[in-house]
């Protein structure tokens, strides 16, 4: 299940409104997840790109209106074309799924050899001085999502270990129409500016502009930075 608020197309919104002022029309979507926001990207009329290694997500974004306009590709960071792109997003938590500094150094050279001279790469990564799986922790009760062609679906959240910079959790998925239940575990890394930046710098990224998430103002980094080499 992707996070559900990366579904809201007014968020998908603020992502289109970078690349206007990037000047972007060429955009790499990097885990794109079900595709909301490559869709509403492509449907601005730019060229896109999405990528996932999830092929179920790819499967569902590809059912989607405006799907068509979209170049989906079903893999991990090694299998980003090189596209030339304009710009790479990684929205969501797709940053954070990265946990080992050596994956994290493998992503940022994959998406910079897709990327054109100058190109950009903006993506957001939770404060970790918010310590969001306090408040995780704290609110476990449920909530039902309705879900296109599955009907209504209970979901509930549980941290299940925290070994700092590495927090883990599992979601519990029940369908309420026929009672099956689904069980997805994730771990996230929290990576500071401290850790941010030296690596960014590493692979031949410049930082730009370090702003706050727009819908969580004070709890995210959103990074948009350039590459230069």
């Amino acid at each position: 299940m992707p996070d559900a608020i990366f579904a809201h197309p007014r968020l998908a919104w603020v992502y289109v409104a970078i690349a206007g002022e990037l000047g972007a029309d060429r955009v790499l979507d990097v885990g794109c997840g079900t595709g909301c926001l490559a869709i509403e990207l492509a449907g601005t009329g730019r060229t896109v790109v999405g990528v996932d290694p999830a092929a179920a997500s790819l499967e569902v974004a590809r059912t989607k209106d405006g799907s068509d306009a979209v170049t989906w590709i079903h893999g991990d960071a090694a299998a980003i074309p090189a596209v030339g792109a304009d710009l790479a997003l990684m929205t969501g938590n797709v940053a954070q799924v990265v946990l080992t500094e050596a994956a994290w150094t493998q992503v940022l050279a994959a998406v910079g050899a897709a990327l054109r001279p100058r190109g950009y790469l903006v993506f957001e990564t939770r404060r970790p001085e918010r310590r969001a799986w306090e408040e995780w922790a704290a609110d476990t009760g449920p909530v039902t999502l309705d879900v296109p062609g599955q009907g209504p679906v209970e979901q509930r959240r549980e941290v299940t270990a925290v070994h700092l910079p590495l927090v883990s959790f599992r979601y519990t998925y029940t369908f309420l129409a026929d009672g099956a239940v689904i069980t997805s575990d994730s771990t996230l890394r929290f990576r500071d500016r401290g850790d941010l930046e030296p690596a960014l710098a590493g692979q031949g990224y410049r930082v730009l502009d370090v702003r706050d998430a727009p819908d969580r103002p004070g709890r995210e980094f959103v990074y948009i930075t350039e590459r230069t080499s």
